[in-house]
C-alpha cells in the first residue's frame, strides 16, 4: 500500500519526540513511565506506527518541559486527519485496541468495507462530492482495517443486522464483493461475526452503530454515532451500560455457523442479480 501524507507527518512528530526526549537525557522507557504508557509505546509513538492520544502528547509536554509543542503539533495533525472531527480519536484508539466489539445497524462498519463499498457509500452520502475526496475516504478506511492483518491485531467482534447484509449499496455485484470480503475474514478467524435476524424483532440499541474498544493499559471506551455525528465514551458507568447493551445484542443474534450461512446466502443471491441484470 502506497504511504500516505498523514504517515508521513506523524513519522515527523516521532523523530520530534525522540529529539526532545534524548536531550532530557530519559529511555523510552522511563518516559513512559512518566506519561503512564509503556516504553514499547514510545517507541512506536517515535516510528510513527502509533499515535498518541492527546492527554498523552499534554503529558509528554509537562515531563519534557517543551513549553507545549506536542500539544500543538498533534492538533495541527489531527486537523489534516481525512476523518470527521468526531471520528478522529476513535480512529486512532482503533490502532492500540486489545478488542474491538462492533454492532452495526445499517451498512457494512469501515473496518471491513472493501474500496467499492466504500466508494458507493461515499458517493451516496455526499453526491457532489470530488474524485479526490472519495479516494482520501477509500485510503482512510483501508489503512484502518490494516489494523485486521496486523500480527498484534485486536480481537474484532461484530454485530450486524440483517439489513446491513441485505441492503444493495452500490448494486448487487459490489454487494457480492463486499459479502464475500467478510466471508474470507471469518473463515481466517480474523472477525467473528454474527447477524442479528429482521425477524427477531425489538432489540437492544435500536438505532444508531456502537464500538466498544479495550486497552492494555487504559479503561475501555465505547463509541456511538448516528448520521451526522459521534461521541465518544469513557465514563466507567456509561461504558458498562454499552457493554451491557452489547451483551443483550449478541443473544439476539444467530450463531456464528448460522450467520455464516445468511451471508453466503446474500452473497450468491447478489453474484445470481449482477448476472442477469
Amino acid at each position: 500500500m502506497a504511504r500516505s501524507k498523514q504517515q508521513d507527518v506523524w513519522e515527523f512528530f516521532g523523530e520530534l519526540l525522540k529529539e526532545h526526549r534524548e536531550a532530557a537525557g530519559l529511555s523510552q522507557g522511563e518516559l513512559g513511565r512518566r506519561v503512564f504508557v509503556s516504553g514499547a509505546y514510545i517507541g512506536l509513538f517515535e516510528q510513527g506506527i502509533r499515535k498518541p492520544q492527546l492527554d498523552v502528547a499534554k503529558r509528554i509536554d509537562e515531563v519534557l518541559q517543551t513549553g507545549g509543542i506536542f500539544e500543538r503539533t498533534w492538533r495541527k495533525l489531527i486537523n489534516k486527519s481525512p476523518y470527521a472531527s468526531y471520528f478522529s480519536a476513535v480512529a486512532e484508539l482503533e490502532a492500540v485496541a486489545t478488542k474491538i466489539c462492533e454492532f452495526a445497524p445499517l451498512v457494512v462498519p469501515g473496518l471491513l468495507q472493501t474500496a467499492s463499498y466504500t466508494r458507493a457509500l461515499t458517493i451516496a452520502t455526499y453526491p457532489f462530492a470530488t474524485e479526490e475526496y472519495i479516494e482520501e475516504q477509500i485510503t482512510a478506511r483501508l489503512q484502518r482495517a490494516a489494523i485486521l492483518k496486523d500480527a498484534t491485531r485486536p480481537e474484532y467482534w461484530v454485530v450486524l443486522h440483517e439489513n446491513a447484509v441485505r441492503a444493495p449499496v452500490g448494486g448487487s455485484a459490489v454487494m457480492a464483493e463486499q459479502l464475500d470480503h467478510i466471508l474470507e475474514l471469518i473463515r481466517k478467524r480474523w472477525v467473528l461475526v454474527t447477524v442479528v435476524p429482521r425477524a427477531i424483532g425489538a432489540h437492544a440499541h435500536m438505532t444508531g452503530t456502537l464500538k466498544l474498544m479495550e486497552f492494555d493499559d487504559q479503561p475501555p471506551t465505547a463509541y456511538t454515532e448516528t448520521e451526522f455525528s459521534g461521541t465518544l465514551l469513557d465514563d466507567p458507568a456509561v461504558v458498562k451500560q454499552a457493554q451491557r447493551a452489547y451483551d443483550l445484542l449478541r443473544v439476539a443474534t444467530l450463531s456464528p455457523e448460522a450467520s455464516l450461512a445468511l451471508i453466503e446466502s446474500a452473497a450468491e443471491d447478489f453474484r445470481v442479480c449482477a448476472r442477469t441484470t
